[in-house]
């Protein structure tokens, strides 16, 4: 499979990831959540803020159809350089982190994750579609379209607004 920008998928929903023990995850059972998926990184600077306010947002929206798909991420200056388990067990440990920590992925490049080349070709970003650095956010809605992407500068409770919206609480 080449690096081609065609990215037949309408939907978040119509993709399989990995979760930290390889098992298959279809993201159809998804259906009806709004989503919140993020690269992760456990030795970033952004790592503490990020961490901290998505546990946040996940425990105020959880029971209301929202989700966390956080995928750890070691293209950015090996910053998740240990394994997929690693970083589920730090985000776990020092963050009470519940919701799911999946396999470890590339988001550029030739070998990106087939999510992430959907969601890219879903949102661009600032100049390019390329994911920029760690913690960049799509906001996805219940039918699995993209409709928001947030830089890694962004921090995570300042688009409550965004998810109240997308949940249908505004």
């Amino acid at each position: 499979m080449g690096a081609s920008k065609s990215v037949p998928q309408k939907s978040i929903h119509e993709f399989t990831v990995k979760d930290i023990k390889r098992e298959d995850v279809d993201l159809s059972i998804y259906k009806g959540k709004v989503l919140l998926v993020v690269n992760v990184a456990s030795k970033c600077g952004f790592t503490s803020t990020n961490y901290t306010q998505l546990t946040q947002l996940y425990n105020q929206y959880k029971d209301k159809g929202f989700e966390i798909l956080a995928f750890p991420c070691n293209q950015f200056m090996k910053q998740e350089p240990g394994t997929s388990e690693e970083a589920q067990e730090f985000a776990c440990t020092r963050f009470n982190a519940e919701y799911p920590i999946l396999q470890k992925v590339r988001v550029n490049g030739p070998n990106v994750a087939p999510v992430y080349k959907f969601l890219k070709a879903s949102k661009g970003g600032f100049c390019s579609s390329s994911i920029k650095w760690n913690f960049t956010k799509f906001l996805v809605d219940k039918e699995g379209k993209v409709i928001q992407r947030y830089g890694s500068t962004t921090p995570p409770l300042s688009i409550k607004a965004d998810i109240e919206k997308a949940l249908g609480e505004n």
